[in-house]
Order: structure tokens, then C-alpha cells, then sequence
């Protein structure tokens, strides 16, 4: 696997601004998540980013960029580079926030509490960089400004990658217990259904004979009404 380029986000807004490639080959080539890369254009992530053009620092070639445009499903290449970066180390304990991101965090908090409720509080920590404190006062709605929060994406406010909230998701839902399968309605066991036809049976010979006792004792009050007029 080849390295990213340098500057993924930069580099993602100066190819979508510039060029013609998809969203697929942009994200391919940025090492970045394909909905990330459509909220990059769509301008509801990477504000206030600058492009960064990986022509002038020889990471993409004008060739390469041809080549993707003609063709969707090509896959750009990065230039080999001498500049190699080092791998990240894991990251131990809570991520770090910016100072000006912080006052966002109980606004990821809350939306990935509505639409990820499977989400243990160890991963809201790793994914939004908070404390336990917060996740329950934000649970609990005892946050002090619990009324003018509103639920935000965290990849949105640029909290995590979408990569990263996926990972969690899928993690969670892999240790969350099944639930049985409900097997549907079963039939009713011959027992009952045949007693339930004779009782419709005997009942409907019993109506019958009702209706024919009540048309003889018509004909007899009638037949009797006549010789009393007699």
C-alpha cells in the first residue's frame, strides 16, 4: 500500500476544485473515505481549508490526472516520493481536541447518543476525545447547556473521520447480542379447530330448527285465527 499523499484534506479540495475526477478516485488516491470526500464538495467538511496542489510538490503528474479523467475507474498513482512519513503511533488514552473544537463536543455527543445508541462510552471517548462526565450529563440532559445543543455529525465538525466512525459502529454491532428471530404465528392444533367447526355445526343446526319451529307455530296461530273467525 502505497503512502498518502501529504495534506489529505488539502489535497482532496484542491483535486475536487480542479479536476474532474470522481469522488471514488479522489478518495482512493487521499487514503480518505468516499462520504468524507463528498462532504469535503458538497462544503459541509474541510471549510476553510486550503487546496494544495500535488503537481507543484511532485506527489500526482498533469498525465495521471488525464488518465483518471477519461477513466472512472482508474486508480491515480503517487509518485514515489523521498520524503517517507513515519508510521503513527497508537494513540494511548483520549484523543486530543483543538481548543477551538471542544465547545462542539457535546453536540457530537448527543448525535451519535440518538443514532448510535449501540456506541459503548469507551468508544465516544475515542471517537470525540471526552470524558465519561460529559457523555453522562449529556445523557442525563444535567449538561449546562442541554437547550441550545443540537445533535452534529462528529465527522461533519471534523472530530473523526468517517473510516473511523464506521470501525466503531461495526464494532459495537458485532458485540452486541442477537436477538432471538421471532418464528411468526403458528396454527392453531387440530383439536382446536375441529371443535370450534362441530360448535359452528351444532349451531347452525340448532338455528335451523328454530326457524322451522317458528314457521309451524306461524301456520298454527294462523290456522287457529281463521276458525275463530269462523
Amino acid at each position: 500500500m502505497s503512502n498518502a499523499p501529504l495534506m489529505p484534506k488539502a489535497t482532496a479540495v484542491w483535486l475536487l476544485d480542479n479536476t474532474a475526477l470522481t469522488f471514488d478516485q479522489v478518495a482512493d488516491f487521499t487514503k480518505m473515505h468516499p462520504l468524507e470526500v463528498r462532504a469535503i464538495a458538497d462544503g459541509d467538511a474541510a471549510q476553510g481549508i486550503k487546496g494544495m496542489d500535488p503537481l507543484s510538490n511532485g506527489q500526482l503528474t498533469r498525465e495521471e490526472i488525464e488518465k483518471g479523467e477519461n477513466n472512472p475507474d482508474y486508480r491515480l498513482r503517487l509518485q514515489e516520493s523521498k520524503v517517507v512519513l513515519p508510521p503513527q503511533p497508537k494513540r494511548k488514552g483520549p484523543r486530543y481536541t483543538p481548543v477551538s473544537r471542544r465547545h462542539e463536543r457535546p453536540s457530537a455527543i448527543l448525535w451519535l447518543l440518538r443514532n448510535h445508541a449501540e456506541l459503548k462510552d469507551a468508544q465516544i471517548m475515542r471517537l470525540v476525545g471526552t470524558t465519561k462526565s460529559t457523555i453522562a450529563s449529556v445523557r442525563d440532559r444535567t449538561h449546562w447547556n442541554t437547550s441550545a445543543l443540537t445533535p452534529i455529525d462528529p465527522v461533519t465538525l471534523g472530530l473523526c473521520s468517517q473510516i473511523e466512525l464506521d470501525f466503531e459502529v461495526a464494532r459495537a454491532a458485532k458485540e452486541k447480542p442477537i436477538d432471538a428471530a421471532y418464528g411468526g404465528a403458528t396454527l392453531l392444533p387440530a383439536s382446536e379447530t375441529t371443535k370450534k367447526d362441530e360448535y359452528e355445526s351444532a349451531e347452525k343446526s340448532s338455528d335451523d330448527l328454530n326457524v322451522d319451529a317458528v314457521f309451524a307455530k306461524l301456520k298454527t296461530l294462523g290456522g287457529k285465527k281463521q276458525d275463530d273467525e269462523e
